[in-house]
C-alpha cells in the first residue's frame, strides 16, 4: 500500500483544499491529511482557529479521497507534522506549489526515504483561500462614501509632503452591495467602498491602482477626518462633522471619473498643500471655521480648474470643487444653511448629503 501524507493549516476547509486532497490521493492509495492545531496555526498565522480541532478533523474525515487525519502540533514552524511524518513513515510526501518550507520537508522525507511531490494549484473556478473567507465574512454590510475637501493626491505615496494634510468627511447615505444610491465612477471614493465590502483590504487595492489611500482611510474610520501626508495613512484628528450638517450637496456632472488616469497630470502642489493647511485650521476641534473652511475648499478647486477642468456652475453656493481627482463625477457643493442647500436640491441631478460618523 502506497501511502501519500499532506499537511497544512486547513482553517476552514475550501475547494482548492479538496482539489488537493484530490490529486494527492491519486499518487498512491492512502491518503493521510495533517492540519494545524490550536498552537500551531497561532504561531503560522498569528490568529485563532476558525473551527474547533474536533469539527475539522470530522469534516476532514467526511472527505472520501481522505484515508486519515491527524493533528499537527509540534512546534517547529513548517514541519507541525514531524512526529506523525516520521511515525507513519509515507512513501509520499505532496506539496503545493507555493509550498514555503521546501529545503525542509525535503530534508524530512530523506530521513525516511520518502518522495517529495509538487501539485499545481488547478482550479476549473475561482480561487480562494482561509484568509479572503475570513475576510469576507468579517465585511461590514454597508458603508459611508467620503467627499474631500482638501488635499487630494497628498495622499498618493509618490506625490506625498512632508507637513502637508488631507482632510475629508465620510458621509451619507450609505452604500452596500445591493444598495448604490449614487452614480458609479462619482469620485466619492466607490472604488475603495466596493473593495472594503468584498472583504479585501481597501487600501492595498487603491495603491495598487496606482492612487492614494485617502478613500478607503475615510471610509473605514468615518467622520471628518485630518490625515497626516505619507505612504500610509496616519490620522491626526478626527470630529463628528456636525457643523457640516444641512450645508453640503452634490451634483452629478454626467460624466463619470476615473482617478487613476488623472494622477500623473501636473498640477500646482504648492497651492494643494496650502489648501490642505487651511482646511486642518478650519476643522480644529472645538474652533470649526464654515468659512475658512469653504475657502479652502474654493483654493483646491481652483486647483481643479488649473488642470483644465470645465468650470461648474454656480447655485449661490458659498464654495465647491470636484470630488476626488475631479474631471467629472459629481462635484460637491457647500452652501451657509439648509435653506440655500434645498433650492439647489430641487433641481435634477443632484442629491443631499450629510457628514457620517460611525
Amino acid at each position: 500500500m502506497k501511502k501519500v501524507f499532506v499537511s497544512g493549516c486547513y482553517d476552514i476547509i475550501h475547494g482548492g483544499h479538496v482539489e488537493f486532497f484530490k490529486q494527492a490521493k491519486a499518487l498512491g492509495d492512502y491518503l493521510i491529511v495533517c492540519f494545524a492545531g490550536d498552537q500551531s496555526l497561532k504561531m503560522h498565522k498569528n490568529r485563532k482557529s476558525s473551527l474547533p480541532v474536533s469539527h475539522k478533523k470530522s469534516l476532514l474525515e467526511s472527505l472520501s479521497m481522505v484515508d486519515e487525519v491527524v493533528v499537527g502540533d509540534d512546534p517547529i514552524r513548517g514541519l507541525d507534522f514531524k512526529s506523525h511524518f516520521l511515525l507513519l513513515k509515507p512513501d509520499v510526501l505532496a506539496v503545493t506549489e507555493d509550498d514555503r518550507y521546501e529545503s525542509e520537508k525535503r530534508a524530512l522525507c530523506a530521513e525516511i526515504g520518502a518522495e517529495y511531490v509538487v501539485l499545481p494549484k488547478e482550479l476549473d473556478y475561482d480561487k480562494t483561500s482561509t484568509t479572503e473567507i475570513l475576510s469576507q465574512i468579517k465585511a461590514p454590510s454597508e458603508l459611508p462614501l467620503r467627499v474631500d475637501f482638501a488635499g487630494g493626491w497628498l495622499d498618493v505615496p509618490k506625490y506625498a509632503r512632508e507637513n502637508a494634510w488631507i482632510v475629508n468627511c465620510a458621509i451619507s447615505p450609505m452604500v452596500s452591495l445591493s444598495d448604490w444610491p449614487y452614480e458609479k465612477g462619482g469620485g466619492l471614493g466607490g472604488s475603495a467602498a466596493f473593495a472594503i465590502l468584498n472583504g479585501k483590504d481597501g487600501v492595498k487595492e487603491e495603491l495598487k491602482l496606482g492612487v492614494g489611500w485617502q478613500d478607503p482611510a475615510v471610509i473605514r474610520e468615518s467622520g471628518l477626518c485630518v490625515w497626516k501626508s505619507g505612504a500610509e495613512p496616519r490620522l491626526e484628528f478626527k470630529t463628528s462633522g456636525e457643523f457640516l450638517k444641512g450645508k453640503m450637496a452634490l451634483l452629478w456632472t454626467g460624466e463619470s471619473h476615473v482617478t487613476y488616469e488623472k494622477t500623473d497630470l501636473e498640477r500646482d502642489y504648492d497651492s494643494i498643500i496650502q489648501a490642505g493647511k487651511l482646511a486642518r485650521e478650519a476643522v480644529l476641534p472645538g474652533n470649526e471655521d464654515f468659512r475658512k473652511l469653504c475657502q479652502a475648499v474654493q483654493l483646491s478647486c481652483e486647483v481643479q480648474y488649473g488642470e483644465g477642468m470645465k468650470t461648474l456652475p454656480s447655485f449661490e453656493e458659498t464654495a465647491k470643487k470636484y470630488c476626488g481627482g475631479g474631471w467629472g463625477g459629481y462635484a460637491l457643493y457647500l452652501f451657509k444653511n439648509e435653506v440655500d442647500r434645498n433650492q439647489f436640491l430641487s433641481m435634477e441631478y443632484t442629491i443631499s448629503i450629510e457628514p457620517f460618523l460611525q
